[in-house]
């Protein structure tokens, strides 16, 4: 199987402001987010993250996104750098986090087109991929209603399709289904597993161990930063439920649960 990402040594770490720092409650002015994480992905797989929050799976996937640079270390996606080619990776990603903020008075045909003109997308394949991803997740009916007015399920479904505008080859979601009640959360995770079976590479970090187990093919776990285990999903879960397993080694690195 062909290596699509590989992350070597990434570090990252982040100054705390005051009121970080009683939310964290911590007298650290510094907070290390990542910390000299390195593994890899393959073409066409599930890749998952798991960890608790604030185990550094944001940072991590904002990182090979390119949206932020790590203090050290480097990632290379299909052998580009996300530090020193950051524009030519953009062109292969979509990037997708239940964070990512619509602006309220726009309407998802005119977010589609926009970000459809900002990746250079030819006007017949953006009208044809409009469709298929419009009719996919139900878009259609709502094409001309001010983000504003849609549900928050329907937002995630626009912000889905402006991810994959561009069809890239590697999707990167940040909590898929943070957020989302449970039908529009089985529509996502039944489109990861449809990204796969087109031969897409899917990178996703989540906390819930249910949309790991249906949908990844490897898995690493991750704890304040740092990689614990990194491996197929069986051998990850060694014979337990993925839930048992984590709080095994949850307990084993970190002391327990709180």
């Amino acid at each position: 199987m062909k290596e699509l990402l590989r992350v070597q040594n990434l570090c990252k770490t982040f100054t705390l402001s005051a009121k970080q720092q009683r939310l964290e409650k911590t007298n650290e002015k510094r907070k290390v987010a990542v910390d000299n994480l390195s593994f890899s992905a393959y073409d066409g797989e599930i890749f998952g993250l798991l960890g608790p929050n604030g185990a550094g799976k944001t940072t991590t996937l904002r990182i090979l996104s390119t949206l932020i640079k790590p203090d050290s270390g480097d990632a290379f996606l299909d052998g580009k750098s996300v530090v020193r080619e950051a524009e030519q990776v953009r062109t292969k990603i979509g990037f997708l986090t239940s964070e990512l903020k619509l602006e309220d008075y726009f309407t998802p045909n005119y977010l589609f087109d926009f970000f459809s003109d900002l990746y250079h997308v030819d006007e017949q394949v953006r009208a044809k991929r409009k469709h298929s991803l419009f009719t996919r997740f139900g878009i259609s009916r709502f094409a001309e209603v001010k983000v504003a007015d849609l549900s928050t399920g329907m937002r995630q479904k626009v912000s889905l399709a402006i991810a994959l505008v561009h069809d890239p080859e590697v999707i990167i979601f940040d909590e898929p289904t943070n957020g989302l009640d449970v039908i529009t959360a089985k529509t996502v995770t039944d489109f990861l597993l449809e990204l796969k079976q087109e031969g897409k590479t899917v990178i996703i970090s989540t906390h819930i161990f249910s949309l790991v187990e249906k949908t990844c093919d490897r898995v690493a776990i991750i704890i304040d930063g740092k990689l614990v285990t990194c491996d197929a999903l069986d051998k990850v879960k060694n014979g337990l439920s993925l839930e048992d397993r984590f709080f095994a080694i949850y307990e084993e690195v970190a002391g327990g649960v709180e």
